[in-house]
């Protein structure tokens, strides 16, 4: 009896070997595509900080007879904020990143069913859904968040009225910026600003005509603590420290179309501001394909897959979900930002109207 019980045994154990044999399949499969959407579908959901992740490119994908995919791909954060409805398919990448994360997942699909078992990304202290959110804990939100605008507006108001500087300032770029419930909310963010045309003996506050000097490149960056609760009708209680220069170790970025702290919050505005597509990337110099085991070293290389998906083995890695064009350090704004025409994250006067 216990022998028979031992050949069952061993039999089913053939049998579960033979159907977990893994073959390799091509990176740009429409079942890997469907795979991997649902694995990022899963990690997004239990992302509750900072962006949502979108597909840059599948690396390896391999596929049991029993249904299981094992995937590896890479990743980049998208222009979505982790509690943004939209979905990661929807979103672009954010061009200030460097390196892809790297991810990797085991999904089970079958004719009807699609079912992540495991998905995991390589960023450090990120919340996952075996982790509750800390309640009351700071979170972070987007430099553009709707939810910025007021206490920012108040920071730079005060900022103005305590100054020695004979001209009112505006904003230029916000940096890091969370949210914490507190009695009421709690907001801490830093920010720099320019130097405007309006005197202070002329303008009493900022208004639509006060525009950044080009004749005189004064910054001045703040950290500010603004603790609000608008349900009160209470004036914001506003910390602030502030210093001569722009951020420190910030990449210069422009706002976004139709973001300005002088904006009524009550109005939504009624069309978005035009947008074209960026400039395309300047074609990458030829370089040889690189061993399977080499680091990426460059951020060329990072844009474009050191080798042909044409060439190289199962058409790994894919092509890039979209393509990537990244903000360079030490690039001035003017030679980011083309005179031409407006770009998607530009800013123009018919940002400061109301």
């Amino acid at each position: 009896m216990g022998r028979a019980l031992g050949l069952c045994a061993l039999a089913l154990l053939q049998i579960t070997l033979a159907l977990s044999a893994e073959v390799l399949i091509f990176c740009d499969d429409p079942t890997v595509d469907k795979a991997v959407t649902s694995a990022l579908d899963l990690f997004n959901k239990g992302v509750y900080t900072g962006h949502k992740l979108a597909l840059f490119q599948v690396t390896f994908a391999s596929k049991a007879e029993n249904g299981s995919y094992w995937l590896k791909f890479t990743t980049r954060r998208s222009n979505c904020s982790a509690t943004d409805p939209t979905p990661w398919t929807d979103c672009d990448y954010l061009a200030i990143d460097k390196k892809p994360i790297k991810c990797n997942a085991t999904v089970h699909m079958n004719e009807t069913d699609t079912d992540t078992e495991h998905v995991e990304c390589q960023i450090e202290g990120l919340a996952t859904p075996g982790k509750a959110q800390c309640m009351g804990c700071p979170e972070d939100i987007s430099e553009n968040s709707e939810d910025l605008k007021v206490p920012l507006s108040v920071s730079i108001s005060k900022y103005n009225s305590q100054s020695d500087h004979t001209h009112l300032f505006t904003l230029h770029e916000v940096g890091q910026a969370t949210r914490q419930v507190v009695a009421g909310f709690r907001f801490k963010f830093n920010f720099d600003m320019r130097r405007t045309d309006c005197a202070k003996a002329e303008h009493k506050d900022l208004h639509e005509l006060c525009k950044i000097d080009p004749d005189n490149v004064e910054f001045a960056n703040c950290n500010s603590t603004v603790d609000m609760a608008p349900w009160r009708q209470e004036v914001p209680n506003v910390q602030l420290n502030c210093e001569s220069g722009p951020m420190p170790g910030i990449i210069l970025r422009r706002r976004p179309p139709g973001w300005s702290p002088l904006r009524n919050i009550l109005i939504e505005r009624s069309t978005p501001s035009p947008q074209t597509p960026p400039p395309s990337a300047a074609p990458a110099k030829a370089k040889e394909p690189k061993s399977w085991g080499k680091e990426e070293s460059s951020e060329e290389d990072l844009v474009q897959p050191s080798v042909s998906r044409d060439d190289s083995p199962f058409h790994c890695p894919s092509k890039p979900w979209k393509q990537f064009v990244p903000v360079h350090a030490g690039r001035s704004e003017t030679e980011a930002t083309p005179t031409e025409a407006p770009v998607e994250g530009a800013f123009s006067d018919l940002d400061l109207l109301s």
